[in-house]
């Protein structure tokens, strides 16, 4: 493992989110377009493959945990602008959204 210096780890804008729609990408098994409420000018997309792990009824509203400063990518057609933190087991048999304790604002800053 590589480490990192605490000036690499401050370059990381990591913020509290709420899903604000989720829908399938088109032409894709596992991927859903997602929109995130991260307290900032608009909101933010994400291109996520979390088809087998939640229906796109259970995104929707969930508190999560987002990357906002991601360089955008595309993915199958669609803009990839943040990146949704999970804890996945090596083997992908399990994959969870990382959520705060409790309820707190979009936008709250990970520190």
């Amino acid at each position: 493992m590589e480490e990192i210096s605490y000036g690499d780890f401050k370059k990381l804008d990591i913020r509290v989110g709420r899903v604000l729609s989720a829908e399938r990408v088109p032409n894709s098994e596992k991927l859903y377009k997602v929109q995130i409420d991260a307290g900032l000018d608009r909101p933010r997309q994400t291109v996520t493959s979390l088809v087998d792990y939640y229906t796109a009824e259970e995104l929707v509203g969930k508190t999560v945990v987002v990357l906002v400063n991601l360089a955008p990518a595309r993915m199958r057609g669609e803009v990839s602008e943040c990146m949704l933190l999970a804890a996945e087991t090596p083997d992908a048999a399990a994959c969870v959204l990382l959520t705060p304790e409790k309820d707190i604002a979009p936008g709250t800053t990970i520190v």
